[in-house]
C-alpha cells in the first residue's frame, strides 16, 4: 500500500513559507492567533451545521435546517478559503503539542473540503439510504426536549421544512441540467423513502417524538398545546411537503436520472472520482492501486476461509458451504425479539472484557434497538447511532430486524464488535468526551479513521471471546472479505466500468452474506463513490501500526495503552495518526 505523502509538518506548513509578511495582529503569539482562528472557525461551522450545533446544545441553532442554496455553498467556500489564508500565516515552527495538532486537522479538514467545493456535490444530496429527506428524522430521533424553548424550537424547523425541501429540490433541479445526477436505481430508492414518509398519517409521525415526550415538569395544558401545535404543523406544512418532493423525484427527476452507474460518467467523472478516493482513504492512493489491494486481501482471506471450512467438518466445495449457511435455519433467528437479546448478550459479552483492552473508556452508555420500521427497508443490517452526552442521550447499536431469514446469527458477533463496542460506540464516545478540543474535532468524519477502528475492532472480537465456533469464525472472515470486495466493487463501479452484476458476484462469490444485504450494499456503493474504500485502507494502517509496536517494544508492548494511544484525540487522516504513533513508540521505548 502506498504511504501517505501528506505528514503532519506538511499539513501544518503547506503554503506557509510562502506567507513573506505577517498580517496587522501578528505581534500576538502563535498559539493565541490560533486559538482565535479556531474560535472563529467553531462559531462559523455552528451557523453552517445547525443539525450537529444543535446536538451539542446551541440553542439558536436548534430552530434551523441546513441552507445548501447555492449562495449559502459560495459564501461557505469563500469563508473557508478565508480560513485557510489565515491558518497559513501562524508559524508552524512556534506551535506544540495540541495546538499543533490542531492546526493540522483544521488546515487537512480546509484543505479537503475546499477541494471538494470544485465539484458540486450539493446537486446530488442523497444516496441509496441516506439524504437531505431523512436529516428532519435523525433530527428528531436524536432530540431530548427538556423546556418550553427547546420544544418551541423544534416547532420551529417544523414549520421551517418545507423552505428546506425546497432549497434542496433546487439543487436537484441544478444537477438535472448539469448532468450531475444520480443513477435511475439511487433515484428509485430515495423515492421510496419520501414515498413511504409523505403516506404515514400527521398523528403518527416520528417527526413529533421530541414532542410526545416533554418531560412532566411541564404544565399538562402546555404540553397537549404544544404536541397539538406540533401536529397541526405536520399536517399541514411537512405533509404536503413530503408529497411535493415524491411528486417531483417520480415526475421529475427519476425519468431524467442516468442509466450508468459509475461517477466516471458523470461530468468531470474520473477527476471526482479521484478525489473522492483520496477523502475517503486520506492517502494519495490512486483507484489503481486501490484495486490491487483488495485483490490481494482477498486472495487472503479466502484462504482463511478455507481453513475454516475445514475446521467445521463440512465436506463439500466453498460455494456448497455458502449455500448451507444461507439456507440453514439454525443460523437465523426465529423472531425481532430473538435477534434483539442476541446482539445484546453478545454486548455484554463485550463490555465485561473491556477493561483488559482500554485504559481509558467513555462514561456514556449506549443500547441495543431495533431499526425503526420507517426505516428499515433501506437500511443495512445493523449501524451505529452517536448518543449524546450534553442531552444526556446514550449511543444505540441499531439492528435491522426486518427479513430475518437475511440477517445471518453467524455474523451477529462480528456486527456487534463494528458497531457497538469495541467499535463505533467507544471511539466516538471518547472523541465526544474530549474535553478543552475544539468542537470541530469531536465531530471530525475520516471514514478512514472511525470505519478502520470499527473493523479493526471486529478482530478484536477474537480476544474478547466472540467467535466461539467455525460458523461464528467464518462469518468474521466473510465480514473482513466483503470489506476487501468494497475496494474492487468500488474501484470497479466508478473507475474501471463494472456492471452491477458484476459487483454482485464479488460479494456472492467470495462472502456468505444474504443476498438482500448483497442488493443493498452494492446499491450503496454505486449512490456514494469512494465511502466503502476508507475501512480497509483504515483496518489495515491501524494493523500495520500495532506490529510495529509490537515488534519495536517486545514485552513493553501494552496492548491498552496502544488502544488509548489510537484513540485519544479522536479521528485523524491516517497520515497524523502514523504521526503521533511513531512517536508514542518513541517515548515507550
Amino acid at each position: 500500500m502506498n504511504r501517505a505523502t501528506v505528514r503532519l509538518t506538511v499539513l501544518i506548513a503547506a503554503g506557509w513559507a510562502m506567507a513573506a509578511a505577517l498580517p496587522a495582529g501578528a505581534q500576538q503569539s502563535a498559539p493565541a492567533r490560533l486559538a482565535a482562528l479556531l474560535a472563529e472557525y467553531d462559531r462559523w461551522l455552528s451557523q453552517a451545521d445547525p443539525v450537529a450545533a444543535g446536538e451539542r446544545g446551541d440553542a439558536e441553532a436548534a430552530s434551523r435546517w441546513p441552507d445548501d442554496s447555492p449562495a449559502a455553498v459560495a459564501e461557505r467556500t469563500r469563508r473557508l478559503a478565508q480560513f485557510q489564508a489565515r491558518l497559513r500565516t501562524i508559524p508552524p515552527d512556534q506551535l506544540r503539542g495540541e495546538d499543533a495538532l490542531n492546526a493540522a486537522l483544521l488546515a487537512w479538514t480546509i484543505d479537503t473540503d475546499l477541494r471538494g467545493a470544485a465539484f458540486d456535490e450539493a446537486s446530488i444530496p442523497f444516496t441509496s439510504d441516506e439524504g437531505f429527506f431523512l436529516v428532519p428524522a435523525y433530527a428528531a430521533d436524536t432530540l431530548v426536549v427538556r423546556s418550553e424553548g427547546q420544544a418551541r424550537a423544534w416547532l420551529a424547523r417544523l414549520a421551517a421544512l418545507p423552505a428546506y425541501y425546497e432549497t434542496e429540490t433546487e439543487n436537484l433541479q441544478r444537477g438535472l441540467r448539469t448532468g450531475f445526477v444520480q443513477p435511475k436505481g439511487t433515484a428509485r430508492a430515495a423515492l421510496r423513502t419520501v414515498a413511504a414518509q409523505a403516506a404515514v398519517p400527521a398523528e403518527q409521525d416520528p417527526l413529533l417524538a421530541p414532542l410526545a415526550a416533554l418531560p412532566g415538569t411541564l404544565p399538562q395544558p402546555l404540553r397537549t398545546a404544544l404536541l397539538q401545535q406540533g401536529v397541526a404543523l405536520v399536517r399541514t406544512r411537512v405533509k404536503p411537503a413530503e408529497a411535493k418532493l415524491a411528486g417531483f423525484l417520480e415526475r421529475t427527476y427519476l425519468p431524467a436520472a442516468r442509466d450508468s452507474i459509475g461517477a466516471s460518467s458523470l461530468p468531470g467523472g474520473r477527476d471526482y472520482y479521484a478525489y473522492r478516493v483520496r477523502r475517503e482513504t486520506t492517502t494519495d492512493m490512486t483507484p489503481d492501486a486501490v484495486f490491487a489491494l483488495g485483490q490481494s486481501e482477498i486472495a487472503r482471506i479466502r484462504a482463511a476461509m478455507t481453513a475454516e471450512i475445514a475446521a467445521s467438518g463440512f465436506h463439500g466445495d466453498f460455494a456448497a458451504f455458502q449455500s448451507m449457511l444461507r439456507h440453514d435455519p439454525r443460523f437465523y433467528a426465529a423472531s425481532a425479539e430473538a435477534l434483539l437479546e442476541r446482539a445484546s448478550r453478545l454486548a455484554k459479552i463485550v463490555d465485561d472484557q473491556l477493561p483488559r483492552l482500554f485504559g481509558r473508556l467513555p462514561r456514556l452508555s449506549y443500547g441495543v434497538r431495533a431499526v425503526p420500521h420507517a426505516i428499515e427497508e433501506g437500511y443495512t443490517s445493523a449501524r451505529y447511532d452517536p448518543g449524546s452526552p450534553e442531552q444526556g442521550r446514550a449511543g444505540g447499536l441499531m439492528v435491522n430486524t426486518s427479513h430475518l431469514d437475511q440477517r445471518p446469527l453467524y455474523e451477529l458477533p462480528a456486527l456487534v464488535a463494528h458497531e457497538g463496542a469495541p467499535g463505533h460506540h467507544i471511539q466516538i464516545a471518547l472523541a465526544q468526551e474530549l474535553g478543552g478540543l475544539p468542537p470541530f474535532r469531536r465531530d471530525l468524519q475520516v471514514t478512514a479513521f472511525v470505519e478502520g477502528w470499527a473493523l479493526y475492532a471486529e478482530q478484536l472480537g477474537t480476544e474478547l471471546g466472540l467467535y466461539r465456533t467455525p460458523y461464528e469464525r467464518f462469518g468474521l472472515l466473510s465480514m473482513e472479505m466483503w470489506r476487501a470486495c468494497r475496494l474492487v466493487i468500488d474501484v470497479g463501479i466508478h473507475w474501471r466500468g463494472w456492471t452491477r452484476e458484476q459487483a454482485l458476484a464479488c460479494l456472492r462469490d467470495n462472502t456468505a452474506l444474504a443476498e438482500r444485504n448483497i442488493q443493498s450494499e452494492v446499491d450503496r456503493y454505486i449512490a456514494w463513490p469512494g465511502q466503502a474504500l476508507g475501512y480497509k485502507v483504515g483496518e489495515l494502517r491501524i494493523l500495520a501500526l500495532r506490529r510495529r509496536a509490537e515488534a519495536t517494544l517486545g514485552a513493553r508492548f501494552d496492548e491498552r495503552a496502544f488502544h488509548d494511544a489510537v484513540l485519544d484525540e479522536g479521528a485523524m487522516p491516517l497520515a497524523i495518526l502514523e504521526d503521533r504513533t511513531t512517536a508514542w513508540i518513541s517515548r515507550t521505548r
